[in-house]
């Protein structure tokens, strides 16, 4: 019995069958808990997701002057159905914790949820706790030259044909369009960054270094609260022009004028205020009631030295389309805006009671200056033109802008004047 015993003791025949079952719990036990270490990773990653989603609902709500609880309520209601597990918020703003918590615009977003596992439920008293925090708030997203206020699905930006524009700041369209600003043909674009609400036409007509933001927020009117005067004691244009030079060769010269001049010509709704000599504008106000501004002459000449000119109308409330436009695709236009006063930093501004549909248009030919901005809210505004023009930080706001033909934009917002870019905002995710 001895003998056969330590034959037996002696035999190693299935000790790796032996060793495999006395490992296989530890084996099981990893498998297990790596199993479960896996879905509390993917949990932790969907509630951050659904934190950082939320977060920046609240923002964009508190910006369209909607409660931020709302907005996070209605994004999580969209985003909180984590696998089936139960998911507790913290909603606050400004934050109650954090480097935002004297920031009015922030939003703080704090998810947590608990929920058991099979295999670590064996040894674990207590599911653990998952949590995600998320912190959105407005944030500064560059300089703006050209805003476009269109707020639908139609394009804001356009620029196309052999067009050479350098800005030396941004473009912004409040379009909602997948293609909101787009540049096409042989045109090239150096202005950063680009920004829409809604999607940008990515190409290589945009400069390398452009930065570019769709998606962002809509940015607001800069000249919101900008209000035309009320025309009264208005003449015709005839009535200074006394030498009646207003002709090819011809110059008026009233370049003395100040204060507020209102123009009102006759025949047509609106009429036509038509520049065919050398005209010299002075340091005044224009008010051009129900009367449109048009040079097309070849030879005509425009300049108006820290003066602004006012499309509107007496009528505007009932008649709309007495509003005037501008047509000013011939000729010399020189022209600086106000640095002070209502209009500061203005050089062209359009009733935003104006009828939609109208394009404006202005050259930039040969000659040519311009400095402050061109304001026409609810109508288009094209520029072309070609190259030799001086641009002193023009702006450009207006319901859609295009660029067209040869012009070259060199614009220079180095030199204070009266007008300067526009600050653009965006919301971001800052902690």
């Amino acid at each position: 019995m001895r003998k056969a015993f330590k034959k037996l003791w002696n035999d190693k025949r299935g000790n790796a069958l032996i060793i495999f079952g006395a490992s296989l719990p530890l084996i099981m036990g990893s498998v297990g808990l790596a199993s479960d270490t896996i879905q509390w990773a993917l949990w932790k990653r969907e509630l951050q997701r659904a934190a950082d989603s939320a977060a920046i609902a609240g923002v964009y709500a508190k910006v369209q002057g909607a409660a931020y609880g709302d907005g996070v309520t209605t994004d999580l209601a969209r985003n909180n159905d984590i696998a089936g597990i139960t998911v507790d918020k913290d909603v606050s703003s400004s934050p109650n914790a954090g480097a935002y918590t004297a920031d009015a615009n922030a939003v703080r977003v704090k998810l947590s949820a608990k929920h058991q596992l099979s295999f670590s439920s064996m040894f674990m008293t207590a599911a653990p706790t998952i949590t995600a925090t998320a912190t959105a708030t407005i944030v500064p997203s560059g300089d703006y030259c050209v805003v476009s206020l269109v707020n639908t699905a139609t394009t804001g930006i356009s620029v196309g044909g052999t067009t050479d524009v350098d800005l030396g700041c941004g473009m912004i369209t409040n379009s909602t369009s997948m293609d909101a600003a787009v540049a096409f043909g042989n045109s090239e674009v150096d202005a950063s960054p680009i920004a829409a609400v809604g999607g940008i036409d990515a190409n290589d007509n945009w400069s390398d270094d452009t930065v570019l933001l769709p998606f962002t927020m809509a940015q607001a009117d800069p000249f919101a609260n900008v209000y035309p005067p009320t025309p009264s004691g208005c003449q015709k244009f005839s009535d200074y022009d006394t030498g009646n030079n207003n002709k090819p060769g011809g110059v008026v010269d009233l370049s003395s004028q100040t204060g507020t001049i209102c123009l009102k010509e006759n025949g047509g709704t609106p009429a036509v205020l038509d520049i065919k000599g050398d005209v010299r504008l002075g340091s005044a106000t224009y008010v051009l009631d129900a009367t449109s501004l048009k040079m097309t002459n070849t030879g005509a000449k425009l300049s108006c030295t820290g003066c602004t000119i006012i499309l509107t109308s007496s009528t505007a409330a009932t008649n709309p389309s007495s509003i005037g436009g501008v047509d000013l695709s011939g000729g010399i236009l020189n022209m600086t805006s106000p640095e002070s006063g209502t209009y500061k930093g203005i050089s062209i501004y359009q009733d935003r009671r104006a009828a939609t549909g109208t394009t404006n248009t202005i050259n930039g030919n040969s000659g040519s200056s311009f400095e402050g901005a061109f304001y026409f809210p609810k109508q288009q505004l094209k520029f072309a033109g070609t190259s030799g023009v001086e641009f002193e930080c023009v702006q450009m706001v207006a319901w859609t802008v295009v660029f067209t033909g040869t012009s070259e934009i060199h614009n220079d917002c180095s030199v204070p004047g009266g007008g300067m870019s526009f600050k653009g905002q965006s919301v971001r995710l800052v902690e």
